[in-house]
């Protein structure tokens, strides 16, 4: 971990929400977090445990009830070009053809249309889906279209890509296939990763961080560093102590939460 300059600082960090007989409700409770530059970083937890609220405030879609969160030392008031955020469920323009769907987060950049269109196409050509460019969201498989908003993302160039259980909908074998082209993107890029899963299985694969979360309060029980090089063999010895590793903070953590 990179603490000397973290690109993303949480600081004693709490968020309340009303309840439905109107008592607070404890999403976080003092949450201190760092994350260098180039960091891949899974956030792992039970249900209930704050992991998407704390993707959010990072995202800047909401503001802390106490405490601070910073991207590259100034404080986050809002959503940014230099974060985006990548959803469980596709956010795809179904009007829109792939191409387009990419390009629009470039129009209020004030590029012409040309340049839109080969910026649109570069990232298309990244995710291996140039050949669909012209295909709308309805044509495309699940995966398909989770590379499209993959796409979307990275073509604004940000410096953190956030990532909400972004593979949870979509079958074994596609969700392997995507989690490889992800880790492909992140290597040659060098960009931030913070992404949430509730799957042991995806988290020892990607991160070079795991931070295990618990419930009631939402809070960081266990921060593991996961020294394995990528790429990971997943019938090796070593991934199985990695995913044993994981399960056993996870359980353990979630046993002390409930």
């Amino acid at each position: 971990m990179n603490t000397a300059s973290p690109l993303i600082a949480a600081s004693r960090v709490s968020q309340i929400y009303a309840g439905r007989d109107g008592s607070p409700t404890w999403a976080l409770r003092d949450v201190s977090l760092q994350i260098g530059r180039g960091e891949f970083v899974c956030l792992i937890g039970p249900s209930g445990c704050g992991k998407t609220t704390l993707l959010h405030l990072v995202a800047g879609f909401v503001t802390p009830t106490s405490g601070t969160v910073s991207f590259a030392g100034k404080p986050i008031a809002g959503p940014g070009p230099e974060r985006v955020v990548v959803f469980q469920e596709y956010a795809l323009f179904n009007w829109m053809t792939a191409r387009q769907n990419v390009e629009f987060g470039l129009r209020t950049r004030g590029l012409g249309r040309k340049e839109r269109r080969e910026l649109a196409l570069g990232a298309l050509e990244r995710v291996n889906l140039r050949h669909a460019a012209d295909r709308y969201p309805h044509e495309l498989s699940g995966g398909m279209r989770q590379r499209v908003a993959v796409a979307r993302a990275l073509v604004v160039e940000p410096e953190v890509l956030l990532m909400d259980e972004p593979f949870a909908a979509v079958d074994a074998m596609t969700r392997q296939a995507l989690q490889e082209d992800l880790l492909r993107l992140w290597q040659e890029i060098g960009i931030s990763v913070i992404f949430v899963t509730h799957n042991v299985d995806e988290a020892a694969f990607l991160a070079q961080r795991v931070i295990v979360m618990g419930a009631h309060p939402g809070n960081i029980r266990a921060d593991l560093a996961i020294d394995a090089p990528h790429p990971r063999d997943r019938g090796s010895a070593e991934f199985a102590g990695l995913y044993a590793v994981v399960a056993d903070a996870l359980a353990t953590h979630t046993r002390r939460a409930s």
